[in-house]
């Protein structure tokens, strides 16, 4: 091959490289969205877990709803009121103050308080009960399982297994939601940080139904719910269920349950710290 063959080679190419350049920076520019520099702003200071606790995919989600007023600045749980200020700076609204919020585990069914239909030693996940016979060993259908599935969901490690129940750490729960998503018995909700008391219970079944696979589980007998001097507690469905908004923190409703299911927040703590 002769030199003038390779040159005209190398000057087709290189004229082929340069057209190509030139039509991909025409549409880079013709057909680019433009980003609201708020949005890269607020992306900057949210905290980039991307856990999906907001109810956006992503952080950056969260941020393009902000800026379009689809969210307010106080969206993400993870990052509380710190970051719902600096995004409200940003915005240039002012960041109304949410009522902190946290997974609490209705369930006090331990292993020495719940009784197992058998001795299971399958695949250890929550999840995978469904397909177990009985839906799991543990006799009580509304108890918690005690497999993990919530502590490997968790993306704070604020939920470990103590003595074969979940368990919350209530200062490391930043809210996003995923434990709840996963838990299949549906025991885990969102209760206000600042809450004294909750039912650790979720049957819905009888009195003596109760009594006879767990120790510690509700059984309705209404005694909370009548001393409650601020109406704060009724019995639906053979469950206790708080009203937070109109608790007090006075305790008589933990004093006079007989079954001891009602109880501080902090005694999750106190566990975990055991």
């Amino acid at each position: 091959m002769s030199i003038t063959g390779v040159l005209f080679a190398m000057l087709i190419v290189g004229a082929t490289g340069c057209l190509i350049g030139f039509f991909l920076c025409f549409a880079s520019e013709k057909f680019k969205v433009e980003v609201d520099e708020r949005e890269s702003a607020i992306l900057e200071v949210l905290p980039g877990n991307n856990c999906g606790g907001c109810g956006y995919a992503g952080c950056s989600g969260l941020a393009a709803a902000i800026v379009k007023g689809e969210a307010p600045v106080n969206q993400c749980p993870v990052g509380g009121a710190p970051v719902a200020a600096l995004v409200g700076e940003i915005m240039g609204v002012a960041a109304e103050e949410g009522v902190r919020q946290v997974a609490f585990v209705k369930c006090a069914g331990t292993c020495e308080k719940a009784k197992n239909n058998y001795v299971y030693t399958g695949v250890e996940d929550c999840t995978a009960m469904a397909f177990v016979p009985g839906g799991g060993p543990k006799a009580c259908d509304y108890g918690c399982m005690g497999f993990g599935s919530c502590v490997q969901a968790c993306p704070f490690d604020a939920i470990h297994i103590v003595d074969g129940i979940a368990k919350v750490d209530k200062e490391a729960c930043k809210a996003c939601g995923k434990c709840i998503a996963v838990c299949p018995k549906h025991l885990i909700e969102f209760i206000p940080y600042e809450a004294s008391y909750a039912v650790a219970c979720s049957s819905k079944d009888k009195g003596k139904d109760v009594m006879q696979v767990c120790q510690t589980g509700c059984i309705a007998c209404h005694l909370c719910e009548k001393n409650c001097p601020q109406g704060a507690i009724t019995i639906t469905d053979n469950i206790a269920h708080i009203d937070q908004s109109l608790c007090t923190g006075c305790g008589v409703c933990a004093e006079k349950c007989p079954k001891k299911v009602i109880f501080p927040q902090q005694v999750v703590a106190t566990a975990l710290e055991a």
